[in-house]
């Protein structure tokens, strides 16, 4: 009897980057490792789409379509090339309307992609129609997805095998067109039973002719195991990735599975383990000036109670190492327990996964519920779509609140739709406004990655990639400062000093007073009123709403920061009148830094 043969996808080049380094690899840097999976007998690959795309534009100065026609041109015609869309969100962060979602499947056909995977964070399947139409009007295989974890203990209403076979039963009903199902678990939290019973449901649903797929990630220690259920259950097809970006946060080893398939009637995808072994090396030698992060190639046992994705958790913990609060990392994870148990359990993936961690991040920092994270509070009251089931009304008031928005029941879509911003004109304009040739690609660029789009268009991008040899070369260099942003004490009082080479003007700004000096001294709060207000958390500086003289009212926004992927709001705490602004645009501030004077 011949072994069932089981398709391989190598998510090293994508999910593999993202769960290990945070997306950010560049592509030169790489492209040695894909001719050598291909010569390994290699010819499914995951090569771009989810954090995938942002972050060659937000930190590595890369274009994701150049990347893409160049990992084709490796691979030739014949490689099935895939890439990750959240469905209305396709590779946003937010919803994008009917333009940009027909946009997105264009581009992706034009620029090499063989199938997109195409999942919902919420499994609202209105949120998967016109996008997995999209899919196949430009020519692409789509496959569906429905997400899945593990619900915190105490918890119930969802994410169980009745819920995927109603989920399961949605897709089919509503005539979405698709070649092949998976299911996704991106924190690798779904217990093995669990994933043998719904495997086993979703064959019996669907028959021997549809091909199924799962996904999962190492971060709970269970992958292999889940796995070897889904196989015994009647899975077609499984996501490996390659050492150094396997196991850990990211997808089991290649090797691993063929070694625990051994003298079983399986056949992973005719891979042998020599030629897996060569590509390993080259992948490795590729890849040995990346910094790794400890975190990335470790279990971590509590994640089933706080679900945090692979491919968010070390993008995460690496802007928490840019900000200087890793410390903090523990506590974070910890407080995604009551997040996701009150925000009505969507799916801990992208972009809820994000929601969750900027909203326990919000709770560790500024105290339980006193801040709502933008993403989460516009889940909550439903403007990502519906969620699993019905939020905490607590938590829904006070994100109503918070936000100036109400509850609604109207599609993501429609809700898209209606918001000219994200029409693609708006687009066009924005390039109008800079100079930058109108083309798709470009149109794109700006509507997905807004102002960091916008930014690399014109050639200032930033490069932000953690190799050892520069970490090593800033230490050689650190008895002398180099530019940079730095947090200093003296006479135990913290200042933020900005240097700068030449004869830029030096900054130093009190952390927990004003500023010390500055090259337009701010004038001096007088009033024995006089109201300091400090910044919540680390980060930049986005936008200046206030300025000095100008009277506000309790709430009103002062100043906008950017931080962990989050706006963060600086408002007055009390109306009055603006006596200083001491930060300027861009510039990077430090927890409980003064950044106004209020009289």
């Amino acid at each position: 009897m011949a072994k069932k043969f089981i398709d391989i996808m190598d998510t090293t080049f994508r999910d593999g980057f993202q769960s290990v380094f945070g997306g950010r690899v560049l592509m030169n840097d790489f492209f040695p490792a894909v001719e050598a999976a291909k010569t390994a007998g290699i010819n499914h690959f995951e090569f771009g789409g989810g954090a995938r795309f942002q972050s060659l534009y937000f930190y590595l100065k890369e274009d994701a379509f150049e990347m893409m026609d160049k990992f084709r041109k490796i691979v030739g015609p014949d490689a099935n090339l895939q890439t990750l869309a959240r469905g209305v969100n396709t590779v946003m962060l937010d919803t994008g309307s009917k333009e940009l979602i027909d946009l997105h499947a264009k581009m992706f056909k034009k620029h090499g992609t063989t199938t997109i995977r195409n999942f919902d964070a919420l499994n609202d399947v209105e949120n998967l129609k016109y996008s997995g139409e999209r899919i196949s009007h430009h020519g692409l295989k789509h496959e569906v997805v429905v997400t899945m974890m593990e619900l915190p203990p105490g918890c119930s209403g969802a994410h169980n095998v009745e819920f995927y076979e109603q989920t399961l039963r949605e897709i089919l009903d509503s005539g979405i067109p698709y070649d092949s199902i998976c299911f996704k678990d991106a924190s690798g939290t779904s217990n093995p039973q669990k994933v043998f019973e719904t495997i086993s449901m979703a064959r019996k649903l669907v028959g021997e002719d549809t091909h199924l797929r799962i996904h999962t990630h190492e971060t709970a220690g269970v992958s292999v195991a889940t796995y070897m259920a889904a196989l015994e259950a009647g899975i077609d097809g499984i996501d490996l990735a390659a050492a150094p970006v396997s196991g850990g946060t990211s997808q089991p080893d290649i090797l691993t599975m063929l070694h625990a398939t051994k003298g079983m009637d399986f056949d992973l995808g005719g891979l042998e383990i020599d030629k897996i072994l060569t590509y390993e090396k080259e992948l490795q030698s590729c890849l040995s000036d990346y910094f790794m992060p400890p975190e990335a190639t470790m279990v971590s046992p509590i994640i089933p109670f706080s679900p945090m994705p692979g491919g968010a958790l070390t993008a995460n913990t690496q802007m928490m190492r840019d900000n200087d609060i890793l410390d903090k990392f523990p506590e974070v994870i910890a407080a995604m327990t009551e997040v996701v148990e009150k925000g009505g359990y969507g799916t801990s993936v992208t972009p809820v996964s994000q929601f969750y961690f900027q909203q326990a991040l919000n709770n560790v920092m500024q105290g339980p519920w006193k801040a709502i994270a933008p993403g989460y509070g516009k889940m909550v009251l439903g403007y990502f779509g519906k969620t699993p089931v019905a939020p905490d009304p607590e938590i829904v008031k006070i994100a109503s609140e918070k936000l100036g928005l109400e509850p609604t029941t109207d599609t993501a879509l429609s809700l898209a739709d209606a918001d000219e911003t994200k029409s693609l004109q708006h687009a066009i304009d924005k390039l109008k406004a800079e100079d930058i040739e109108i083309t798709e690609e470009n149109i794109f660029i700006a509507a997905a990655c807004q102002e960091k789009g916008i930014a690399f268009l014109k050639g200032k991008g930033e490069l932000n990639v953690r190799k050892i040899s520069e970490m090593k070369e800033d230490c050689k260099e650190g008895s002398s400062m180099g530019s940079g942003n730095y947090t200093v004490v003296v006479d135990g009082q913290k200042f933020s000093v900005q240097v700068a080479e030449g004869n830029a003007d030096i900054q130093v700004t009190a952390v927990n007073g004003e500023s010390a000096q500055t090259s337009t001294p701010a004038p001096v709060a007088s009033s024995a009123n006089a109201t300091e207000i400090k910044a919540l958390l680390p980060g930049n500086v986005w936008k200046l709403v206030a300025n000095p003289g100008q009277s506000v009212a309790e709430g009103d926004v002062i100043m906008i920061l950017e931080s962990m992927k989050m706006e963060i709001d600086v408002v007055a705490p009390r109306g009055g009148v603006i006596q200083s602004i001491n930060v300027a645009t861009n510039d990077k501030v430090v927890e409980g830094q003064v950044v106004a004077v209020l009289g």
